[in-house]
């Protein structure tokens, strides 16, 4: 008789660490007043000299799915850490003498911060043993089957600041996928004050790491970044930003103009540059939309290649 066999389901993020938290920690190290030697991972007050250490660590499940009931008949719930929805496509594979509840393959939309039941498994045939595999892909934000239009947003830097497009829509550089097919590349100093393009609420965060490179598998899941998502079910996405520069939190509504960062230089990058892309989730497929951005007279105007990017001022 066939004995149940149960295997962890697969991760398969469709997104930009969609389904990774912070893989890597920095440690500060500075003595006070007294000569005493202070370790921690919060950075000193500026005026305090401090060295720090790099510590990195394995990434960890943002999609946290758990196994309850009996072995012969298990129920499997998952857990959605993001600030923000995210649908789930869950497939049975391998299967042998099983019945699912609901019938697999079946897609979900989990709220964020919320823990949702997806399936009950069992034996079709009580007598016999049973076995299979499950597999799990995933994608930010609720489904918007047809890609949002006419986007308005502004500039993601200070007013009255100006920094070059060095790579535009469709730029054949860098954004060969249809998540980044509509991203921009802006080149700034390490340290520019980054400012939020539209309002919305912040999904995610991270911001942990400190190193970059053009070495796409050392470098390419180690990323700082913010997702914010909009009203209309898109999700701006601001990266390669400085070691602890976010100034906003996982949840909090943040309003157009808003500076939310610091640009910096890690994952993937051969420069000091700040990556800005509108996403939207289609149905288990994350796109990016064109949009445009407001001018200092009052137009609007698409990003273009080379182009000088002036900060202004106004919410939208």
């Amino acid at each position: 008789m066939l004995k149940p066999k149960y295997r962890d389901v697969a991760l398969l993020a469709a997104a930009l660490l969609l389904c990774t938290t912070a893989a890597a920690k920095n440690i500060y190290k500075y003595q006070d007043e007294n000569g005493i030697w202070h370790f921690t991972d919060r950075a000193p007050e500026e005026d305090i000299p401090f060295e720090t250490v790099y510590m990195e660590r394995e990434p960890e499940p943002r999609l946290k799915l758990r196994q309850t009931g009996a072995k012969e008949s298990p129920l499997y719930y998952l857990f959605n850490d993001f600030w923000g929805p995210v649908e789930v496509e869950l497939i049975l594979t391998d299967a042998i003498n099983v019945l699912s509840e609901p019938p697999l393959p079946a897609r979900y939309v989990i709220p964020g911060q919320k823990e949702q039941v997806l399936v009950g498994l069992g034996p079709l045939d009580p007598r016999s043993g049973f076995q299979y595999r499950l597999k799990m892909s995933s994608v930010p934000g609720r489904p918007v089957p047809t890609p949002v239009g006419n986007i308005v947003a502004l500039p993601p830097i200070a007013a009255g600041e100006e920094y070059p497009v060095s790579q535009g829509f469709q730029g054949g550089k860098t954004h060969l996928t249809p998540e980044s097919e509509y991203a921009i590349d802006i080149g700034m100093p390490v340290g520019t004050a980054i400012h939020a393009a539209r309002s919305g609420t912040v999904m995610d965060v991270e911001e942990d790491f400190n190193r970059g490179g053009t070495d796409l598998e050392k470098y390419g899941d180690k990323v700082n970044q913010v997702r914010i998502l909009h009203d209309d079910g898109t999700m701006s996405v601001y990266a390669h930003l400085d070691l602890a520069s976010v100034s906003v939190r996982p949840g909090a509504r943040v309003r157009a103009g808003q500076k939310i960062a610091r640009s910096g230089n890690t994952g993937f990058s051969s420069g000091p540059h700040l990556h800005f892309v509108i996403q939207q989730n289609t149905g288990m497929n994350l796109i990016s939309v064109p949009f445009k951005f407001k001018t200092v007279d009052g137009s609007v105007q698409a990003p273009e290649e080379l182009q000088f990017l002036q900060g202004t001022s106004g919410n939208r």
